[in-house]
């Protein structure tokens, strides 16, 4: 039982680190797009800023959806469950 739970923190860590380094360089690249088009159209800058929190929004809520998972996990762990019945 430990293993399971060891493995599963680890894989919750792993998920994790993944899942909020690529929202992070996704909304960088996002940032950094948004700042070339302002600069190239500033005259379009209301456009722009919408779309790049609309955008922005929808890459954190990828990591949300990430944390939520691994919280499950964590916590409410359904492997570990499975094993403990199935040994029972």
């Amino acid at each position: 039982m430990t293993w399971i739970t060891l493995a599963s923190t680890v894989a919750a860590v792993i998920g994790i680190a993944i899942g909020v380094l690529l929202p992070a360089l996704a909304m960088g690249k996002a940032i950094s797009s948004a700042l070339d088009a302002l600069a190239r159209q500033p005259e379009a800058e209301k456009s722009i800023m919408r779309t790049l929190f609309i955008g922005l929004a929808m890459i954190e809520s990828l990591a949300i959806y990430v944390l939520v998972i691994v919280l499950i996990v964590l916590f409410r762990n359904p492997l570990l469950e499975y094993v403990l019945q199935a040994s029972s």
